[in-house]
């Protein structure tokens, strides 16, 4: 890489990218040599320009920037791809890692990240906005909790909750395992019950060992 970052946008709307052409126009060391309105559009100027790096959106029909993506790293691994988009969900998230992006940032990101993007995924690192970041955290969190996992529809405490029930542990002994009172479990038991859509204890000690809780390990 020169010590000018030269940059292609990848965005359906042309607003957006006169936005941030105007962005970095203004910025030193980082220099916009192309535009592209569609996937295969993108692909052929990445391969033609070889930009150091690619800012992209994710829906720009009828090709999508995760394919667009995928497409120009094959070709040209060392662009550094910085996605740009409005879609902070899960599987946007992910599917843009594994295709090879090395940042994400939402739409309306301020000037100053936008730039800090651009500077970091070029220079090999990567980047996360605010609340891409904590969804990141918040998914890994949870795919770390073997109970959360296996009842996403629970909350936290009401899977721990069922774990414990699960050991065959009644209300008094939980309530004072977790240092509150019985009929705060209760009250969980029953919303476990009614999210499981079980009758009674025995159905939903039945669920929750045919999905591997219960067993003493499982806790620390």
């Amino acid at each position: 890489m020169t010590d000018t970052i030269t940059v292609l946008l990848a965005d359906d709307h042309p607003a957006f990218r006169r936005g941030v052409r105007a962005i970095l126009a203004g910025t030193d060391g980082i220099d916009v040599i192309g535009e592209a309105s569609t996937g295969e559009e993108t692909i052929a100027k990445a391969l033609e320009l070889q930009p150091d790096v690619i800012l992209m959106d994710l829906h720009m029909p009828p090709l999508t920037g995760i394919e667009a993506t995928r497409s120009v790293l094959a070709a040209s691994p060392r662009i550094a791809v910085l996605v740009v988009t409005m879609h902070d969900d899960d599987d946007s998230v992910f599917a843009a890692m594994r295709a090879g992006a090395r940042g994400y940032l939402l739409k309306g990101a301020t000037q100053h990240d936008i730039r800090r993007g651009v500077t970091a995924v070029a220079s090999g690192d990567a980047i996360f906005g605010a609340p891409v970041a904590q969804r990141m955290l918040d998914y890994f969190a949870k795919a770390a909790n073997p109970r959360q996992q296996a009842f996403p529809e629970l909350t936290e405490r009401e899977a721990e909750i069922l774990d414990l029930i699960a050991r065959g542990l009644n209300n008094t002994t939980i309530a004072e395992m977790l240092n509150v009172a019985a009929k705060t479990i209760r009250n969980h038991v029953s919303n476990i019950f009614t999210k499981l859509q079980v009758l009674d204890r025995a159905q939903a000690i039945v669920r929750a060992r045919e999905a591997g809780l219960g067993t003493i390990d499982e806790r620390p």
